[in-house]
């Protein structure tokens, strides 16, 4: 039976966390490791449209400074290996889901469970998450998506997540709840979403918020 859990956090309740920081210094992957171990987590990080280029650190007039590494810093975990591309300019998003999806099942090929393999995927690279769900085609690969959907998805049969399912949104941007991409995708095994509330809109996840990376890391980690 599909479950669906769907929670709020709010700024309130997170006040007296820590800045995030790693215990323990974590590698980070820009492409996928030569050396692949069966027993191992694998997360692959995809960024917002902004970042596409050579800019890591790219700034937006309202949104402010999309701070690339230090989001792969906070997502850096001894718990996994950390797998962030920096895509080109006008990379085509269809284009780097299939690869995407080549890389997951080379992942698979070599023994690693599917269900050790996690696609994060923040705006633009959530949209390239979702794409390469489909082509995966795996029902234990996990999938997370963050301030991703947009209604433009909504209807569109080739937006559908397969597999288990996860999404963090902000309330004060356009882009809201899945709740209607689970609906159209009949291959979701479960899911949870948690709405957070900065009033940083889409920029909320330009850098390593407490309120989005701790949940985060915690379905990461588990």
């Amino acid at each position: 039976m599909l479950k669906i859990l769907k929670i709020a956090i709010f700024t309130s309740l997170l006040c007296s966390l820590a800045p995030v920081t790693n215990a323990y210094a974590a590698a980070i992957f820009e492409r996928l490791p030569t050396e692949i171990h069966a027993n191992e987590k694998y997360v692959f990080y995809s960024h917002g449209l902004i970042v596409e280029g050579t800019n890591p650190t790219p700034i937006n007039p309202r949104w402010g400074l999309y701070d690339f590494p230090k989001v792969k810093a906070a997502l850096a975990s001894d718990q996994y290996n950390l797998i962030a591309y920096h895509r080109a300019k006008n990379t085509k998003p269809r284009e780097f889901a299939k690869k995407l999806a080549a890389d997951v099942n080379l992942l698979i090929k070599q023994g690693v469970n599917p269900g050790d393999i996690s696609l994060v995927g923040f705006s633009r690279g959530g949209e390239i998450t979702i794409l390469a769900s489909s082509y995966i085609q795996s029902n234990d690969i996990n999938i997370i998506l963050l301030a991703t959907c947009n209604t433009f998805m909504k209807g569109h049969a080739e937006f559908i997540v397969i597999g288990n399912f996860h999404s963090i949104y902000e309330t004060s941007d356009g882009n809201g709840s899945c709740q209607f991409l689970m609906a159209q995708s009949e291959q979701v095994n479960t899911m949870q979403e948690i709405a957070i509330s900065t009033g940083e809109e889409h920029g909320a996840f330009y850098r390593p918020m407490v309120e989005w990376v701790v949940p985060l890391k915690a379905w990461l980690e588990d």
